[in-house]
């Protein structure tokens, strides 16, 4: 059984990115997974991707799954990245850049301090926000809509806010490189050298960083929603509230709720407290079943709902 309640935020319109995000162990995936399907059913070609650590995204799908986008229906792809892979890959980028742009005589001690970053806290989210924001770049295009599976509640608000907290960052990095590259103007000017310095790789990559960070900020806020899912319990209900009004806080959209796994005998204020929160973006109610829906057949009926 299914139930909604109001209209969707931004009416029957569906962004190209849409986000499944939620406390662990409220469904979150098969949500996501059945969403994902019901896109690609409709003609869409779809990429479904997690971005939680500990996938179960396969799972749910009963298909292996890995680094690399598979076809696991009709114009759907599903992905679980690796964080370690992203990792090694986001600094072996940062190397090649480094080689480019710094002296070698200094390349060992930059090669160390990556090596140690590597394994510092946060690298993982971050290395999996970068392969997000390229994959957001992707769509409309390669593909039509994009799906993601994310992580508890509190990686999914650090994910969506990393490409803001990083720009004034990079753009002040940028700055400062631009200085130097004045000041070394400047002096070859003085002293009698050539008044133009060649095109500087270092500032080019900071530059480009910085306009991809940007179109990613604007994207989030412009071209996707956030679909909250919950059961019907106090505790995972004031968390995923807190949830709502820091994204909404943050100039996010939410796209209509989920409200999961609804017993027969259902406290009533703890369901009735949740359409109420929800009553503006909408809450689709799903009844609690005997068996958790996995495989394209049970997937497919659910995704109808969702």
């Amino acid at each position: 059984m299914s139930r909604g309640q109001g209209p969707a935020e931004d009416g029957a319109h569906e962004p190209p990115i849409v986000f499944f995000g939620g406390k662990g162990g409220v469904g979150k995936t098969t949500m996501a997974a059945a969403y994902a399907l019901n896109c690609a059913d409709a003609g869409l070609r779809t990429l479904l991707v997690s971005t939680d650590p500990a996938h179960s995204l396969g799972d749910a799908l009963q298909t292996r799954l890995g680094d690399r986008p598979v076809k696991v229906a009709d114009a759907l792809w599903a992905r679980e990245p690796d964080a370690d892979t992203a990792v090694k890959r986001r600094i072996g980028e940062v190397t090649d850049d480094a080689y480019r742009a710094l002296p070698r005589d200094i390349m060992p001690a930059v090669s160390r301090h990556l090596e140690h970053a590597a394994s510092s806290p946060g690298m993982a989210e971050s290395a999996l926000a970068d392969l997000l924001m390229d994959t957001m770049e992707e769509v409309p295009g390669t593909w039509d809509r994009l799906v993601v599976d994310s992580a508890p509640t509190g990686h999914l608000l650090r994910l969506l806010a990393l490409p803001e907290l990083l720009t004034p960052w990079v753009r002040g990095l940028a700055r400062q490189r631009e200085r130097v590259l004045d000041a070394d103007r400047l002096a070859a000017g003085i002293l009698g050298g050539p008044g133009e310095a060649p095109d500087d790789p270092l500032l080019e990559k900071l530059h480009a960083r910085r306009h991809k960070l940007e179109r990613a900020a604007d994207r989030l806020r412009g071209d996707a929603w956030v679909r909250l899912v919950m059961i019907p319990r106090r505790m995972v209900l004031a968390e995923t509230e807190r949830a709502a009004e820091q994204l909404a806080k943050a100039g996010f959209r939410l796209g209509p709720a989920v409200i999961n796994q609804v017993p027969e005998d259902a406290a009533p204020e703890p369901l009735a407290a949740a359409r109420r929160r929800f009553a503006r973006t909408g809450a689709v109610e799903l009844a609690l079943t005997p068996g958790e829906p996995t495989g394209m057949p049970a997937l497919r009926a659910l995704g109808a709902r969702v």
